[in-house]
C-alpha cells in the first residue's frame, strides 16, 4: 500500500513537470524568415567580377589640320550637332585670296590655250592650202616643210598650253583644299562633350606628322554599350547574340534589355588573382537609355539558360549539399532537395519541396536546426 502511494506521487510529479515543461518552461519558438515554394522563371546567369562602364561607340577628338586664329565656334559643350556641320571656323583670309589667286590664273592659262590652238587651226588650213598647191606644182617642197613645222610647233604650243591649264586647276583645287582645312566640320552626328579653345585664341601648328592636340572632344550618345569583365572560368559559356540585364549606378532600381555583342578573344591577366575577359554588351531599347552618360559604372547579367513554370525558391534558402529548413506545423524540419538552374536570386526545385511550403530564407541564429520549435516572423 505504501509503495502504491510513492508511485502515484511520482507519477503526478513527472506529470507536473512534463506539464510545466510544455508551459511555463517550454523554450521559445526561434522566428525565421520564410519563404513559399512558388511556381515562375528561374535563370542561369553569369555577372560581371568587376563594375563595368558604359562607353559609346563612337567618339572623336577633334582638331583642325591648320593652326590658326579660331573666329568662329558655332556650338558649345552640350550642343547637339548634326553630321557635316561646321565645329570650328580658323581665319581663311589667306587662303581665301590664294584661291582667288589661283582662279584667275586658270582663266589666263585658258585664254593662253585658246590662243595657241587656233594658231594651230590656222597653221594646219594653211597647210592644207599649201600641200594643194604642191600638188599641182606651184608650191615647192621647202615651202611645204616649212607649213609643216609651223603647223607640229603650233600644235606642241596647243597641248603645252592645255597642260598649263591643267597644272594651274590642279593648283587651284589644292588651294580649294587648304581653304577647306580651315573649317572643322562633325565627322558624325552627336554631342559636344568639351571645348578646349575660344574666338580668338591662336591654335599653334604642328610639325609635320604630329597632329595638333584635339581642341573639341564629340561623342555620339546614341551608340551606348556596356564594356564589363566576366570571370575567365564563364567565358567558354558566353556568345554574341545572348540576352543581358543590364543596370545603372545612376538609375537606381531600372533594368534595361541587352544584347552581348562581342567577347574578347583573350583573357585579359593583368590581375593574376581575378583574370576576365571583356564582354561588349548594346542596349536594345535605345529610347529608353537615353540620357546615360558615358562613363557611368554599369553591371550586366547574361542570361544562359532559362525555364518558366517551374518549382522555385529564393537561393539562399538552400544551403550547402541541397538542404532546406522547412517550417512546418510550428517546426523545423531539414529536408534534402534536387536542384536545377539557379541564379543569385532562384533556385529551381526538381524535388523535394511542393508549392506553398514554407523555406527558411536566413539560418541567423545557432537555434535554427532540424526539429526547432519556430514561427514564422515579417521581413
Amino acid at each position: 500500500m505504501k509503495a502504491l502511494r510513492w508511485l502515484v506521487v511520482v507519477a503526478v510529479l513527472i506529470g507536473v513537470v512534463v506539464v510545466l515543461r510544455l508551459t511555463v518552461l517550454a523554450p521559445e519558438p526561434v522566428a525565421v524568415r520564410v519563404a513559399a515554394v512558388e511556381r515562375g522563371t528561374v535563370e542561369k546567369t553569369v555577372t560581371n567580377t568587376r563594375a563595368g562602364t558604359v562607353d559609346v561607340r563612337q567618339r572623336a577628338q577633334l582638331s583642325p589640320q591648320l593652326g590658326g586664329l579660331v573666329v568662329e565656334l558655332p556650338h558649345r559643350e552640350g550642343d547637339r550637332v548634326a553630321r557635316g556641320d561646321l565645329l570650328l571656323r580658323l581665319d581663311d583670309r589667306v587662303q581665301a585670296a590664294q584661291l582667288e589667286l589661283s582662279q584667275r590664273s586658270v582663266r589666263s592659262a585658258a585664254a593662253r590655250a585658246d590662243e595657241a590652238c587656233l594658231a594651230e587651226v590656222l597653221a594646219e588650213k594653211e597647210l592644207g592650202r599649201t600641200e594643194a598647191l604642191h600638188s599641182q606644182g606651184i608650191a615647192s617642197d621647202q615651202v611645204l616643210d616649212t607649213l609643216r613645222t609651223d603647223r607640229d610647233r603650233s600644235r606642241a604650243a596647243c597641248e603645252a598650253a592645255r597642260a598649263l591649264v591643267a597644272q594651274a586647276q590642279a593648283e587651284a583645287a589644292l588651294t580649294r583644299v587648304q581653304l577647306e582645312l580651315t573649317e572643322l566640320r562633325a565627322p558624325f552626328a552627336g554631342t559636344v562633350a568639351e571645348l578646349s579653345t575660344e574666338v580668338g585664341e591662336y591654335i599653334t601648328p604642328s610639325p609635320p606628322g604630329v597632329p595638333i592636340p584635339p581642341v573639341l572632344d564629340l561623342l555620339d550618345q546614341q551608340s551606348l554599350f556596356i564594356s564589363a569583365p566576366i570571370d575567365e572560368v564563364d567565358a567558354e559559356s558566353i556568345g554574341p547574340g545572348l540576352e543581358v540585364r543590364i543596370t545603372v549606378d545612376s538609375r537606381p532600381g531600372a533594368s534595361y534589355t541587352g544584347r552581348v555583342v562581342r567577347v574578347a578573344p583573350y583573357v585579359l591577366d593583368q590581375l593574376e588573382q581575378n583574370r576576365t575577359v571583356e564582354v561588349e554588351v548594346e542596349f536594345t531599347e535605345s529610347e529608353s537609355v537615353a540620357g546615360i552618360l558615358p562613363g557611368t559604372s554599369a553591371d550586366v547579367e547574361v542570361i544562359l539558360d532559362r525555364r518558366s513554370e517551374v518549382l522555385r525558391v529564393p537561393t539562399a534558402a538552400v544551403a550547402e549539399g541541397g538542404r532546406v529548413m522547412v517550417l512546418r506545423g510550428g517546426s523545423l524540419e531539414e529536408r534534402s532537395v534536387s536542384t536545377g538552374l539557379k541564379n543569385w536570386q532562384y533556385t529551381e526545385i526538381s524535388s523535394g519541396l511542393e508549392v506553398g511550403e514554407l523555406v527558411v530564407i536566413a539560418r541567423d541564429s545557432p537555434d535554427v536546426v532540424d526539429g526547432a520549435m519556430a514561427v514564422a516572423r515579417e521581413g
